[in-house]
């Protein structure tokens, strides 16, 4: 029997391509209309400061010289196709989990473009209590983390009947 597209998880690509014109929108109108480590206050606990990133989250490996750009560049296509494949397999009716998978690929394709074209990750979302200061972060993270969250979510919550029944097949 042969799988429409629609049929299965990738129905829910769209929310992949919506992370990615945000996440690139917003890092493009950073880069115009803002000098680098500029910070401008939003609200209390919030302010757009622009910062380039040349490691992955926290910063990691930010001072190994370059290599370690292609090697996240490696790991974002990896878990893109991984994900997409798993998308493929799975049913549209999966929502929480395919929104997710979405969500994660739309952010790590996101933060890939950047290492691709520019060498590093525009970040510029600086949320602060006091004087700490949280890692500054993008809408391509915003994406990864909340995609993570829902899949935590969703071994929470209980299966239904259909889901019980596939399980066993």
């Amino acid at each position: 029997m042969k799988k429409s597209l629609c049929s299965t998880g990738l129905r829910w690509l769209w929310v992949m391509v919506v992370v990615i014109v945000i996440d690139l929108s917003s890092k493009y109108w950073v880069m115009t209309s803002m000098q680098l480590h500029e910070s401008r206050t939003l609200i209390p606990s919030l302010n757009l400061f622009y910062a380039h990133n040349y490691g992955a989250a926290f910063s990691f490996l930010a001072d190994k010289g370059g290599w370690q750009r292609w090697m996240f560049a490696a790991i974002a296509v990896a878990i893109a196709v991984s994900l997409l494949l798993m998308m493929y397999r799975s049913r549209a009716e999966q929502k929480l989990t395919n929104i997710a998978y979405a969500m994660i690929i739309g952010g790590a394709l996101g933060n890939l473009f950047d290492r691709a074209w520019h060498g590093f990750v525009v970040d510029f979302i600086d949320f602060y209590v006091g004087d700490w200061h949280f890692a500054t972060f993008n809408i391509a993270d915003c994406g990864i983390c909340v995609g993570a969250a829902l899949i935590v979510l969703e071994g929470f919550l209980p299966k239904t009947q259909a889901d019980s029944a596939e399980d066993k097949s």
